[in-house]
């Protein structure tokens, strides 16, 4: 039986679409096993999975002061010999990686041990985990075709990002029932901010509330413990902290959409045909990756978008409003976009490349 290793975490979007070619792995004959931290997002959803896990020490690698620069080095390091013996162990004939500071050490065990690596880049421009990965990678997969010429000669391969199945078998009234919205005719808006959440983009939605719900039903995914009690009573509105398995139901009860514009939420947010307005993290907050993603995506005709430091300034009922009312135009530009293929583009280069 063939063996692959599967790496990447810190975010969920670092971790679904390994989860999204699963079971094409498995139908392919692999034996899949995945390292990642010892305690990051990526256990958990692994685990409930099934698939033998493996937790490494990890370091962030940061561009900004820390304290924690002084030490994660370390634990890079550690993380290194820790992920080379799994690899030794478990001697996996290709290796997967989606990315995150926890990929790093793995990538780096895996060229240690001449196992031949795959890297998927979501961004438009590599992030500093990848950076490095890259490098040491026999092909780079990524989502935009602009990526292609940022990457060494002959690595890049534009395939998309495999997106989960069952984000296309949501249901609308499960999701009214969830959420016990009481006027069922009014419009959903759904606001998420990632499987973190976003500070800004949930006060943007608080502070401009009373006028949304005049018009709209209101879904807020806010993110783990940023839920706020005194909204709870608000009918019209629900609000979540985290959403896992009923996400496919959220999007199928949207009718349109406000998020962040991180590349696995956008491309998912394509793939379904939801109108959206893009609000990507700022340069304060970020290398400027959400925000390259957000022009694509406004470039092509499938998004709207609103800078940062404008969200709170702006009259974003305002904002919602004109995109309702224009919502056939973005779904008709993301339905003419051509699709690739992304799992069985990469299902193809991962046995090309397989020792």
């Amino acid at each position: 039986m063939k063996k692959i290793v599967l790496t990447g975490g810190g975010t969920a979007g670092h971790v679904t679409p390994n989860i999204a070619m699963l079971d094409r792995l498995k139908s392919e004959g692999y034996e899949v096993s995945y390292i990642g931290s010892k305690k990051g997002i990526e256990k958990k959803l692994i685990e409930n999975l099934g698939i033998p896990y493996y937790g490494i020490s990890t370091g962030k690698l940061r561009r900004y002061f820390s304290w924690q620069n002084f030490t994660d080095p370390f634990r890079v390091v550690k993380g290194y010999f820790e992920a080379k013996k799994i690899i030794k162990e478990i001697d996996p004939d290709v290796c997967f990686s989606k990315g995150g500071f926890v990929s790093v050490p793995v990538v780096l065990a895996a060229k240690k041990n001449k196992v031949p690596t795959i890297v998927h880049e979501s961004d438009m421009t590599p992030g500093l985990a990848n950076k490095i990965a890259i490098k040491r990678a026999v092909k780079v997969c990524c989502n935009f075709p602009e990526t292609v010429d940022k990457l060494p000669k002959g690595k890049g391969i534009l395939t998309g990002t495999p997106l989960r199945k069952e984000l296309f078998t949501g249901s609308k009234e499960v999701a009214l029932k969830i959420c016990g919205f009481t006027d069922i005719s009014r419009p959903v808006l759904l606001a998420f901010g990632g499987s973190t959440g976003a500070a800004r983009l949930n006060e943007a939605v608080r502070k401009n509330l009373d006028e949304l719900l005049k018009e709209y039903n209101v879904i807020h995914l806010c993110g783990k413990g940023k839920g706020d009690a005194s909204y709870n009573d608000r009918i019209g509105y629900k609000q979540i902290e985290y959403c896992d398995k009923e996400m496919k139901d959220m999007f199928a009860a949207a009718d349109i959409v406000l998020s962040r514009a991180g590349a696995n939420a956008i491309c998912e947010l394509k793939a379904l045909k939801k109108p959206n307005i893009l609000v990507p993290l700022g340069l304060d907050q970020s290398r400027g990756d959400q925000i390259l993603n957000a022009q694509s995506f406004e470039k092509q005709g499938f998004s709207k978008v609103i800078a940062d430091d404008k969200i709170l300034e702006c009259d974003l009922r305002k904002e919602i409003d004109a995109l309702y009312a224009e919502r056939d135009k973005y779904i008709s530009a993301m339905s003419a976009a051509s699709e690739n293929d992304a799992e069985n583009i990469i299902v193809g280069l991962l046995k090309e490349v397989s020792k």
